[in-house]
This record gives C-alpha cells, structure tokens and sequence, in this order.
C-alpha cells in the first residue's frame, strides 16, 4: 500500500483551500497508518502534520514511518495545547478546508476563534479517494474473506445440533480470531425462524435453531483494519416448496446482481437488476433493503447501490452484492457476496457455496 500516492491524490483534490484540516479517524489512519483514538492531520502542498495527545506521539511516529509517510507528529499535553498545535500549522492560510461530516458546531466554533484562517466546509476529498482501494487493501479484504469462508464452512454442519442463536455466532467469532482475524467486522448476524430471520438486522438471541427454520448468517472478519462481507442462508431439514421457490429466486437475482456488476455502471442500475426479478415473481414488497454498499476500512462506506444512488462504479471499487426477502411468518433467505470492480466486471472475493439452502457436510482434514 503506497500512502505517499494517497497523500499526493488527496493534494490534489484541495482545490482552492490552502491546506485539509483532517479529523475523521478512518480517513486519518487510510492516510498516514496511525491507528490512535485522538488526532488530527494538516494537509497541505508541500507538507502533513499529525496532531494527537500524549498517549499516542511515539505510536503515531512508528507507524507513519512503517507506513513510509514524510510527515511531522506534534503532541498537545492538553487540549489548549493541540490546539495550540493546530493554530501553527494553520497560520499564514487564507483559508483552511475541514470536514464537514466530521466536526461538531462546538468544535467548528472553537477553530473559527483560535485561527486566523478563513474556514471552508468539504465533502469526500478524503473519501473520493479512499474508495478506490489498491492491491495492498484487496489482498487484506481477501484474506478477511477466506478466514470468514472457513469460519462459516466448518460452523454451519452444526446448525441442526439444537445451538441457539447466539451459540452459532460465538462459535463463528472465536473461530475467525483463531484463523487470524482481529476480530469479526460486524456484529455477526444469526437469526432464525419465521419472526427473527425475518429481521433484516437482527441480533443473535438464545432463541434455539429447528427444524424447518431459515436461518440467515451474516458473517465478515477485520484483518488489518479492513472488514469482509457475506451472507448465506440454510434451512434446517428438507426446504418446503415455498422455502425453495424464494431461495432460488433470491439466489437468481443476487447472481444477475453480481453479473451486473461492471465499471461505469450506476448503484442504481445494480439495485434495478436484482430487484426487478424479485418483484417480476411478485416478492417486491418482501426486498426491503438496498441491494449493497461499499467496504474497506469502514463496513459500510461509499459507494451505494440502492434505488437513488448515482454513485458509478470504478475499477477497485469494493462492493456488496445481498438482495434479500423477508416477512414475520416465514422468515427471511439473503444472499451476499463481497467483490472487487475489475476493467472486466468483478471478481468475487466470497467463495463460500451458495448453490443450495441445504446444510453443508463437514469439512475433511
């Protein structure tokens, strides 16, 4: 991952602010590797400051050196004197871009008295570039996939032993930290029958897995910061005729969905794809979320695929595809791969099966 690149494609988005007041963690730690809880980055043509408290000076000066970022690292003992830090690194400006979606009218009101500079509101000249990732990011992306592949394939076989909601997300936690994750990206989603599953969100219960239940996991790791994404559904015992029709209609528009899935095309048009099959069997009131979103360091991040995004997809985008159905007495069935926009289409970054709702057999050692 070249963060000297990412740093000179944000420059060049500043357009006519003379430095980039940063405060959004997640943008923060994409440019310059530090991973702290407190800091502000100052981002000019020539120059980058990474502003933080006393706890965190000797973290951020290794990892913006193992990051190979050319940059200062200055400590404030107390919030007057990162401020202090702040007004330095801003004087002599006409004018100083933040970001609006990250700073509080508390916060805003305070720079506009201490600096001398003029302030500029922004929108996404961090994010328009975070978007696009690099082959360092797909690689940790991947890796976060393969570990939830295996977590999910040697948890699922489990599913008919009467655990319980809960149970089956424990076991898939510990058993991703085991594969290597940090953790899991999300909190892991297992919900079960004709009320839970029917929650597009739900959150994993002590309620018990039965027999002729849907149950729909979804499941990602974090590695290095980055998350993975994907969804399956089972049924517990044979599928009932109705369990198989909307599985495989599910299952034939998340397919198309990922076919669509190309650059220059809008989230919309992906959106339009998968929701037009259901709705042309008649399920369109049953699909009652957008069909994906954009991954990487965040879990859900630009860009959107819904009815009103405009958003067009780009090579290394980084998007899920989860067309879904649900209603309170049937439950629920989502499908949902994680993929890479490629100059083809995409690539599938998810490898777990989804051919069939029926349990897999365990996987030999």
């Amino acid at each position: 991952m070249s963060y000297s690149q990412r740093i000179d494609r944000v420059r060049q988005r500043l357009g006519d602010v003379d430095a980039l007041l940063v405060s959004d963690l997640t943008n923060i730690r994409w440019l310059t590797g530090f991973t702290g809880s407190s800091g502000w980055v100052v981002l000019d043509a020539t120059g980058l400051t990474l502003v933080t408290d006393g706890r965190y000076g000797d973290q951020a000066a290794r990892q913006m050196r193992d990051a190979g970022v050319l940059g200062e690292v200055l400590v404030g003992r107390t919030g007057a004197a990162t401020l202090a830090h702040l007004v330095d690194r801003t004087a002599g400006r006409s004018s100083v871009g933040f970001e609006a979606a990250h700073v509080s009218f508390q916060q805003h009101a305070t720079w506009a008295k201490a600096f001398s500079a003029s302030l500029a509101p922004t929108a996404g000249v961090v994010e328009g570039e975070r978007r696009i990732k690099d082959d360092g990011e797909i690689e940790l992306m991947a890796r976060a996939c393969a570990i939830a592949d295996q977590a999910l394939a040697e948890v699922a076989p489990r599913l008919a032993d009467g655990l319980t909601e809960a149970q089956v997300r424990n076991l898939l936690e510990i058993r991703m930290r085991e594969l290597g994750a940090t953790g899991p990206s999300y909190d892991t989603i297992v919900a079960t029958g004709s009320v839970n599953a029917a929650l597009p969100h739900h959150r994993p219960t002590d309620t018990p897995i039965r027999e002729g239940d849907t149950v729909i996991i979804d499941v990602g790791a974090l590695v290095g910061g980055y998350h993975s994404d994907m969804t399956r559904t089972f049924v517990i015992g044979e599928p009932s005729p109705l369990q198989r029709e909307l599985y495989e209609l599910v299952l034939a528009a998340q397919v198309a969905g990922v076919a669509a899935v190309m650059p220059g095309v809008t989230g919309k048009e992906v959106d339009g794809v998968c929701r037009g099959i259901i709705a042309d069997a008649g399920y369109g009131e049953w699909f009652t979320h957008g069909t994906g979103h954009g991954v990487g360091l965040l879990i859900h991040e630009d860009p959107y695929a819904n009815a009103t995004s405009e958003a067009t997809l780009q090579v290394g985008d980084v998007v899920t595809v989860e067309p879904g159905v649900y209603r309170e007495g049937f439950g629920g069935i989502r499908v949902e791969d994680l993929v890479v926009v490629t100059s083809a289409g995409c690539r599938v970054l998810t490898a777990f099966p989804k051919d069939s709702p029926c349990l897999p057999s365990p996987p030999t050692t």
